[in-house]
């Protein structure tokens, strides 16, 4: 395309041109414009459903927080868990390191040793909720699915250590023996009753 044909304004033949509302030539015509516009069947019909929805017994979808709590979906990243293994009852993890490595926000750290029959060892094992940003680039890269995501996502406290202790984070011997250490679902699942959470959309039709 030449440049004198691209500054051509002129429509191709049986081009059609929109030439607009006309505008209102005094207020009394922009007022009825107005009205004609607002007022239309759509918005009695968006203010029915609106007020049927209210009128509704049974429809409240409000959880009364902190007497009721919705269940927490398993791809939730809540406060991190240190699972044990089901059959030794021992830790999941071998001290790779790789959560380390990979924490972007440089909140876990890892402290190992080797015992006497040359196996590795955790002496200590933090994380600092205060930096963590809950990424879940640590659950995802562990090899043993030592450490993954919890539910517990109340952790208001009065001090940043305790944000960060092992022992809050691995599961005790007592609830493991119980069988009431939640394994992980892997990444996508689905909660049980997700499909209770599934709301039909209001609509006039």
């Amino acid at each position: 395309m030449s440049l004198e044909q691209f500054k051509n304004r002129n429509g191709i033949p049986g081009y059609i041109y929109f030439e607009g509302e006309e505008k209102p030539k005094n207020g009394w015509e922009a007022f009825k414009r107005v009205v004609r516009i607002s007022v239309k069947g759509e918005l009695f019909v968006g203010l029915w459903i609106v007020l049927r929805e209210m009128l509704k017994k049974g429809n409240s979808h409000t959880v009364q927080y902190p007497a009721e709590k919705l269940t927490i979906g398993p791809r939730y990243r809540a406060i991190h868990r240190l699972l044990r293994l089901l059959e030794s009852e021992e830790e999941r993890c071998i001290g790779c390191g790789l959560c380390e490595k990979i924490c972007i926000s440089n909140c876990i750290r890892m402290d190992t040793h080797y015992d006497e029959n040359g196996r590795k060892q955790i002496t200590e094992y933090t994380i600092n909720f205060g930096r963590c940003i809950f990424c879940g680039y640590c659950a995802e890269v562990c090899p043993e699915l030592a450490i993954v995501h919890g539910i517990e996502y109340e952790n208001a406290g009065e001090q940043r250590s305790h944000y960060a202790l092992k022992e809050d984070m691995l599961t005790p011997l007592d609830t493991f023996r119980a069988n009431k250490q939640e394994e992980f679902q892997g990444f996508g699942a689905l909660s049980d009753n997700a499909d209770s959470f599934i709301k039909k959309t209001p609509l006039s039709y």
